[in-house]
């Protein structure tokens, strides 16, 4: 069980304190955590999910995960790199993009509407050098950013990014911060 603070549209606190299962099946506005890794050629990092996960299974998406109840969101995204890749920051080590509202509508009927913390790691570390989860993933890739835009313009089922638009701000986002 992993209980999720409940937040109002607004991303305000509503303090309930409810299981991720219910809050996905009722479409609870809840809060999440992402991080865009970048290598020193500006390929970004992601991560193929486990074939056993309800959603998303056996697709590149972030690094990303839920904020538990009564966790911050830096505490959220630190946790998360060292659970699904192995690696140890420190918050300092991050920058802090955005907070992006997303209200996913899947097939099976559950929800996603979270408001994601979305954070900037650049690093010199290769594909091997990371260790991942294997209850959560299978590997972890590099691509470029004009080959995940690519992807999405064709509506590459093999990526888990359900909103181009929000994607494509990512990518965006992790564009610009490179060539900074």
């Amino acid at each position: 069980m992993e209980l999720l603070d409940v937040v109002d549209e607004n991303n305000n606190l509503t303090g309930d304190v409810i299981d991720r299962e219910i809050v996905h099946k009722e479409g609870l506005w809840h809060r999440e955590v992402a991080v865009i890794i970048l290598n020193e050629q500006g390929k970004m990092l992601l991560e193929k999910r486990s074939p056993t996960k309800k959603q998303s299974p056996n697709k590149w998406a972030l690094c990303a995960g839920h904020i538990e109840a009564g966790d911050k969101p830096e505490n959220a995204i630190v946790r998360e790199m060292q659970e699904e890749i192995g690696v140890k920051v420190d918050i300092s080590q991050l920058e802090f993009l955005k907070v992006a509202r997303r209200d996913i509508k899947f097939r099976d009927e559950q929800y996603n509407r979270a408001f994601q913390y979305t954070y900037l790691w650049r690093t010199s570390k290769k594909e091997e050098d990371f260790t991942v989860q294997i209850e959560e993933l299978t590997e972890v890739k590099y691509f470029d950013i004009k080959e995940i835009e690519e992807a999405m313009k064709n509506k590459d089922n093999n990526f888990a990014f359900a909103k181009e638009e929000y994607i494509n701000e990512i990518l965006n986002l992790a564009e610009d911060r490179f060539n900074e």
